[in-house]
């Protein structure tokens, strides 16, 4: 045969790589460097993930509220139930905690039962006055306070929910944050360094368990414990793949250089963040850990591959030279597929998604030139493969996987056929049980102290997250109008027959309590003023909110009297009930308040979160077609068959509607974190059917286009790395289970069980699909030259061959 004169792609690649090798490193030694200076723009996200794109109608209204009111963000509550509270000792010791976070800058108010503000009428100056509700001289008197325990509970009805819990006795002090820095690093080292150490000293002092949450509170932890995780997920993975590398190669040497990539990758992925000055969120966090899963499996093929060809013709550096040429295409696209997979959430107008599916795809793509480089380049300087090294390529229980596997294919394809059919319909019953999960908190992780606590307050006061209300009346001082107050009235009443709703609180509240106040104080009077009383009564209460800084309502009406500001707080509820809240509160406000009169708008962190989880929904079915739109024209560029693309989805959606039966079944919700694992999953599922196919081609020239024997030879020879590299991803992506965060377990747990499917599927599933479709896939018409010459690199002529054999002889 003629010999071939002419140079592959991936042959001018090798040349390039083994040649300059050390012109390459210093290369990559200065990139890292370059990387590793990008590292101090790294920051913490400091609230909660947004899901909705800048220009949705749900944000602009929230950023509007923003703009009015200040964040709403800004509460935290201290909370304990137990007669223990109101003894001397343990008062005394409140008493001394809410008057050391007074006096501290980053807090605006406390409102507190040691030194309650009672509204009292002053009729020499026709105004409401705030007195101290407590007598500080007689706190050491238990008796006194025990009256003090029962006026409160009996008397203060303006304080009920916000402060006590009538039913159960559990008592609150509520802190209002400075607004400026509820949304930067100062509320966090506030919160770590100097807030929480004033709780840990009030408990060590009376032996009083106290219970705290609010959102500045709930977002430093919960961001304490991603970036904790961040250090076990990299630690666990390293770990983890390195020790299966080992098992598989029984080799230092290899194991070494396959961390020393990843580590570098994970090196790359941190300095993208910090160059892009993108925040470390609940996803970004995932993307160090990924790399070094998605990492090993490429030194795994690099490695396998160098190897078999050093047995086949013990020539290294001609070994060494096919580690690039016969595998780079197949090795490129299998990236290239896992990168569309993340790279598919770019396509959103999710902020949140987009930095996620830019930072990993970027790492992926720079982590395989990381690989196809350094695996080969460290080889060129190390000796020969030892015999220990090479006794994986025929271990026992890796034949018999793959000889149980052969004689699968080979003897029974029916019921390999049968089988597939049987799981589907029953999956696809499953995936139609899925349920979807708003939820604000569900995601946290629910062993801590805090996420504990946040249990406490939704069961004494329902819930600590904020869902507001605001009315604009669209005319000045419009909101002190009875006839707005009455309307108030009764969408608050509405808010109170929710049982997942907390009392509202709004400056209704304080107008009521001023009608109590003027008839001295007596509760049967906590109620609006009739319309003979809001002339006197309401100058009364409109005198007292002059020129105080400290007024609790200061914040629930604008400047000019116009917009009114509602807030009630939530329990944890999944998208179902939050929509149906929402339905049932929409109706009142309609038929209350006319539209060609008012404005009321529902808005609040807890809203916007459901409204965002809807909108992932939605674009779900979108993300994954088009993952597998952008997948299939790789697929169609590499092997230029229609056929072949659509041979190859058939074992990559099955493993797909497994995982969404699973979820079905199992209860497991759609929500922002489950929602990433179909298109992940089917990227890196997609890598071992392009292995497969990719080996497939080679042999069908190697074995003049003999479909049978091509399949078998290719299940020996590409199915001990793809069972290799699904093995270290399934292990790589249970480490995900070790978090703390349900979102996180879930994500792990499914994107592991869909590629031990999706493994089995490619083993199995496809090369029965070949076989059965041999007439029409074996057509050699169809066989056009892939991309980059792909056939001519991954094939040997006749001359290479015969060096190959005189070489091994000698």
């Amino acid at each position: 045969m003629k010999k071939r004169t002419n140079v592959g792609f991936w042959e001018f690649i090798a040349r390039i790589v083994l040649k300059n090798r050390l012109a390459i490193i210093a290369l990559i030694i200065l990139i890292t460097i370059f990387f590793g200076l990008q590292w101090k723009n790294i920051r913490f996200s400091f609230t909660e993930a947004n899901l909705l794109p800048d220009d949705h109608e749900v944000n602009k209204q929230y950023e509007a509220f923003l703009k009015e009111f200040g964040e709403e963000g800004n509460l935290i509550v201290i909370g304990v139930k137990g007669e223990a509270f109101f003894t001397p000792k343990a008062f005394a010791a409140w008493e001394k905690l809410t008057e050391s976070l007074k006096n501290q800058k980053e807090v605006d108010l406390v409102i507190s039962v040691t030194d309650l503000p009672k509204l009292q009428k002053n009729d020499s100056i026709k105004s409401f006055e705030l007195v101290p509700f407590i007598n500080q001289n007689k706190t050491k008197d238990a008796a006194y306070l025990k009256t003090v325990k029962k006026e409160l509970f009996e008397k203060m009805p303006f304080y009920e929910s916000l402060l006590f819990n009538k039913k159960s006795g559990s008592i609150r002090s509520v802190i209002y944050m400075d607004k400026k820095i509820i949304n930067t690093s100062h509320r966090k080292n506030y919160i770590l360094n100097d807030f929480i150490p004033k709780i840990n000293d009030f408990e060590k002092e009376t032996g009083i368990d106290l219970r705290v949450s609010g959102m500045p509170y709930i977002r430093t932890l919960n961001a304490k414990s991603i970036v904790d995780e961040i250090s076990l997920f990299v630690g666990g993975s390293l770990l983890l793949t390195s020790l299966i590398f080992f098992f598989f190669f029984r080799s230092f040497r290899a194991t070494l250089i396959s961390m020393v990539i990843v580590i570098i990758g994970v090196m790359w992925t941190f300095g993208l963040l910090g160059l892009f000055h993108y925040e470390i969120t609940v996803l970004t966090a995932l993307v160090p850990s990924l790399v070094i899963v998605i990492g090993v499996p490429n030194c795994i093929f690099l490695t396998n591959k160098y190897q078999q060809e050093y047995l086949a013709h013990g020539n290294k550096a001609r070994a060494l030279q096919r580690v690039i040429t016969k595998v780079g295409t197949a090795t490129l696209m299998t990236n290239l597929t896992t990168a569309a997979g993340f790279a598919t959430f770019i396509i959103t107008n999710s902020v949140l998604l987009k930095e996620f599916g830019l930072v990993a795809s970027i790492s992926i793509i720079s982590l395989f030139f990381l690989c196809l480089i350094i695996v080969p380049v460290y080889y060129s300087y190390q000796p020969v493969p030892k015999a220990k090294h090479l006794e994986h390529l025929s271990r026992n229980y890796t034949r018999s996987f793959m000889d149980w596997i052969e004689e699968t294919v080979r003897y029974n394809r029916r019921y390999v056929y049968a089988v597939s059919i049987i799981i589907f319909i029953v999956s696809t019953f499953g995936a139609f049980q899925i349920k979807t999960s708003g939820s604000l908190i569900e995601d946290m992780p629910q062993k801590t102290d805090f996420f504990r606590d946040i249990k406490f307050f939704e069961k004494e006061f329902n819930g600590v997250m904020p869902l507001e209300i605001t009315i604009d009346t669209q005319r000045k001082k419009g909101v002190m109008k009875l006839s707005t107050l009455r309307k108030m009235d009764e969408l608050q009443k509405e808010i109170e027959k929710i049982p997942e709703l907390s009392k509202p609180v709004s400056i209704l509240n304080l107008v009521k309590y001023s009608k109590q106040a003027y008839y001295n104080g007596n509760p049967d009077f906590y109620e609006l003023p009739t319309s003979q009383e809001q002339s006197f009564i309401l100058s009364y209460a409109k005198n007292a909110s002059k020129n105080t800084d400290k007024n609790i309502m200061k914040s629930y009406v604008d400047k000019e009297g116009r917009v009114a500001r509602i807030t009630t707080f939530m329990k944890d509820i999944g998208t179902g009930n939050m929509a149906k809240i929402e339905e049932r509160l929409q109706k009142k406000v309609d038929e209350i308040f006319p539209s060609d009169r008012y404005k009321v708008v529902m808005t609040g962190k807890a809203l916007v979160f459901e409204k965002g989880t809807k909108y992932l929904l939605n674009n779900l079915i979108s993300s994954i077609l088009f993952a597998i739109l952008l997948i299939s024209l790789l697929m169609v560029f590499m092997f230029r068959s229609f056929k072949m693309v659509v041979v190859s989805l058939i074992p990559n959606l099955l493993p797909l509607m497994i995982t969404a039966g699973l979820m079905g079944y199992f209860g497991i919700p759609l929500k922002p974190s489950t929602i990433l694992v179909f298109s992940i999953a089917f990227g890196l599922s997609v890598d071992d059917t392009i292995h497969f196919l990719a080996q497939y081609r080679q042999e069908l020239v190697k074995n003049n286009w003999k479909i049978k024997r091509s399949v078998y030879a290719t299940l020996k020879e590409a199915g001990v790395s793809m069972f290799y590299t699904s093995v270290v991803l399934f292990a790589g992506f249970s480490v995900f289970m070790l978090s703390d965060f349900g979102g996180t377990i879930a994500l792990g747990g499914l994107i592991a069980i869909t590629l031990a499917f999706g493994m089995l599927s490619n083993l199995m599933l496809l090369p029965c699909l070949v076989l059965t479709l041999n007439k029409s896939l074996a057509n050699e018409q169809e066989f056009t030259k892939p991309a980059f010459d792909v056939l001519a690199d991954m094939t040997d002529t006749d001359d290479e061959k015969n060096q190959d054999t005189n070489n091994k002889n000698e």
